[in-house]
């Protein structure tokens, strides 16, 4: 038996196939939902524990080190350069910055208030950008950045990514974004989704 494939009532016209009611795009979505969110758990993990990755584990945050105090008191470039130099390291920047890496991992990982995630982590990204502020191509001491474009970056593909999972609903797929949404307060509050 040939397989039906859904019409537009009255017109005869096939109904357009998306990501969701598509089962490789689903998995798709969700594997990109969920190695984006890797990447923000891991960033934790790693800035918590000391992992040996981005972070040794004597400057872990367990052991007293500052998760912002290397990264942003390194910042070489762009306009907002003395700002970030003068929060690295303060406590509110460190514990503001490990609950939105945990956080976002964790609600993305599990496809769980991906809009509420989206925009954190966006915002969280684009301050990342500004730091490493890709369109210098020279360092406040006049050595080459490592810019390698000037506008898109890693941060930029990974607020993508965030985006994309949003705007899809990509939740339900190897997630519990179905369950979520079937939580009361998530259906009167859109925004929670």
């Amino acid at each position: 038996m040939a397989q039906q494939i859904p019409t537009r009532p009255g017109s005869g016209r096939p109904l357009p196939v998306t990501p969701a009611d598509d089962r490789t795009g689903a998995r798709s979505l969700a594997a990109l939902r969920t190695c984006t969110g890797f990447v923000f758990l891991w960033a934790f993990l790693d800035k918590t524990f000391g992992l040996g990755y981005a972070t040794p584990a004597a400057r872990a945050w367990v052991n007293g080190g500052s998760p912002t105090g290397g990264f942003l008191s390194s910042v070489q470039v762009g306009p907002f350069r003395p700002a970030f130099h003068a929060i690295a390291g303060a406590w509110w920047a460190d514990t503001l910055s490990m609950l939105g890496l945990l956080g976002i991992g964790v609600a993305v990982i599990a496809g769980v208030a991906l809009r509420i995630s989206a925009v954190a982590g966006v915002l969280l990204l684009a301050m990342m950008w500004f730091a490493e502020f890709p369109p210098a191509q020279h360092a406040a001491d006049g050595a080459a950045t490592a810019s390698t474009n000037p506008l898109v970056n890693h941060h930029v593909i990974y607020a993508l990514a965030l985006l994309v999972v949003a705007a899809t609903g990509a939740g339900g797929t190897w997630g519990i974004g179905r369950q979520w949404a079937r939580l009361a307060f998530v259906r009167r509050h859109r925004w929670a989704r």
